[in-house]
């Protein structure tokens, strides 16, 4: 297996943002049938485990603000680079990911590794989320709790006007695409600058086409707390993406899982919903 050539700009980027989380942290690479995981964990050994997947395009290093603001304190965080997405992960040639069965299994490889010590609270955002939800829909003795921040092709899909300004940066990247991009749908929240920096650098990432399916089948997670599954699921909205319809998606979360609990988040948008509402995901994964 071969490593890519990431730039020196891109793992200064990385580092630095890694950087900013709380306490020392842990990295280890993971072997999985589709390439080495890169997984940076933080918090105190022995606490509860969670296990956190980024959205697209993002890496594990955006989990940082969680775990400062909170996360770590009271979990062993463990965030993971998904594998043929920016961050550190080595794919293995010719066993490329190519449906939700695949990222299940890559997932039970993950958490194979970790070794978790209790019942594993999985957490993703965005993309990370949709990963999140197929593998607990398939998997579901595997997991204590499910968490989906603003999920994306879970409960609703994506609106035209959301892909066609995405579209440009999915096709062809650049800085300044990436952050254009990121103003728009953020409405101009401020972001922390190191971050931004990594975003950038991404651009240069060597991009593979993502996993695409249908929505996840949640029948198997749709009992309440101690039912068939066992699994407690939060789901949390952000109110303010421009994704999908915020509300419309709460509903059908609602509608889907009657016993999860499902919120969304004024004044808080798709893609900074990691870094700007940070308390309020550690309090939710404190709860």
């Amino acid at each position: 297996m071969s490593s890519p050539s990431y730039s020196p700009s891109f793992r200064a980027a990385y580092d630095e943002v890694l950087g900013g989380w709380p306490g020392p942290v842990e990295a280890v690479d993971l072997p999985t049938p589709y390439g080495v995981t890169r997984v940076n964990s933080c918090g105190p050994v022995g606490a509860p485990p969670l296990v956190l997947l980024p959205g697209g395009g993002a890496t594990s290093a955006v989990w940082g603000a969680c775990a400062a603001a909170g996360a770590a304190a009271t979990h062993r965080v463990h965030a993971v680079d998904l594998v043929g997405e920016p961050g550190l992960a080595v794919p293995e040639p010719g066993q490329a990911l190519r449906t939700a069965e695949d990222l299940a299994d890559w997932l039970d490889a993950v958490l194979d590794g970790l070794g978790p010590r209790g019942p594993v609270t999985l957490g993703g955002h965005s993309y990370g989320a949709w990963i999140a939800a197929h593998h607990a829909a398939r998997r579901p003795a595997r997991l204590g709790r499910l968490v989906l921040l603003d999920p994306t092709q879970v409960f609703a899909g994506l609106r035209p006007g959301y892909i066609l300004r995405a579209l440009p940066v999915l096709l062809r990247p650049t800085p300044r695409r990436i952050r254009s991009f990121l103003a728009w749908e953020t409405r101009g929240a401020a972001l922390d600058p190191a971050w931004l920096r990594l975003q950038d650098e991404t651009a240069r990432f060597p991009t593979a086409r993502p996993v695409t399916g249908p929505r996840p089948d949640l029948g198997p997670l749709a009992e309440p707390p101690g039912g068939r599954s066992g699994i407690r699921v939060d789901v949390l909205f952000a109110g303010r993406a421009r994704c999908h319809d915020p509300l419309r998606a709460a509903r059908a979360a609602r509608g889907a899982l009657p016993g999860a609990r499902v919120e969304v988040l004024p004044g808080v948008s798709h893609h900074a919903l990691p870094l700007t509402a940070a308390a309020e995901i550690a309090r939710l994964l404190a709860d």
